[in-house]
């Protein structure tokens, strides 16, 4: 797999349907462990909640889970569960918490409502892209500086340090699948003055 999505920070988020109070949390998770940590610690801090539903999707082994934890089968679990699919996102874990209100919401108002909760989480850990990155350095002339951040730009590259001395030193990440194309650019654009120096590949936030 050359790349997927994820979420990037542990976050919440909520919504008040008919005075039930929906509370989302969303976690990066690597393992059924790591997974089944977080659902025991969100049960913990609202142990008064009416519910609380779990999900969590795992990229090792393609591992899938979910729990109505009480709510009338199919109508929480699963819209949590689906919408993590939907958005292919992968090793995370969401809870939805709810507070019961005194209202009823039907099969269907608990299917939007559990779906809304997955949805308002994920967003709020903010979702990434994780990709094969190359790790490459570019040393160039202060005159040159500007049109390599341009180029860097194009590609979508991610700057991680910058040195200003005699020249400008860049390191940054950029998709492996990139990284061909960009050295072509590069190449034509400087004459062939510039090269890129490879320092090493790894899985990374791609931009």
């Amino acid at each position: 797999m050359l790349e997927y999505k994820t979420i990037e920070n542990e976050a919440s988020d909520f919504f008040i349907e008919k005075k039930s109070r929906f509370i989302g949390y969303a976690c990066p998770v690597k393992t059924q462990e790591e997974a089944n940590a977080f659902i025991a610690k969100i049960k913990s801090k609202h142990w008064d909640a009416t519910h609380n539903v779990s999900a969590y999707v795992l990229r090792e082994n393609n591992i899938q889970r979910c729990s109505d934890d009480g709510e009338p089968s199919g109508t929480a679990g699963v819209p949590v569960l689906d919408v993590v699919l939907k958005e292919g996102i992968v090793d995370v874990c969401v809870v939805a918490t709810r507070y019961f209100g005194g209202t009823l919401l039907g099969a269907g108002g608990l299917v939007r409502a559990y779906s809304h909760t997955s949805k308002i989480a994920l967003e709020a850990g903010n979702i990434i892209t994780m990709a094969q990155c190359s790790i490459l350095e570019a040393n160039v002339d202060y005159g040159f500086y500007e049109r390599l951040n341009i180029l860097l730009n194009d590609f979508s590259a991610n700057v991680l340090n910058t040195e200003f001395s005699d020249s400008v030193k860049i390191s940054f990440s950029v998709k492996e699948t990139n990284q061909s194309a960009l050295e072509d650019k590069l190449t034509d654009i400087s004459n062939g003055k510039y090269k890129l120096k490879y320092l090493k590949s790894q899985f990374m936030k791609a931009m």
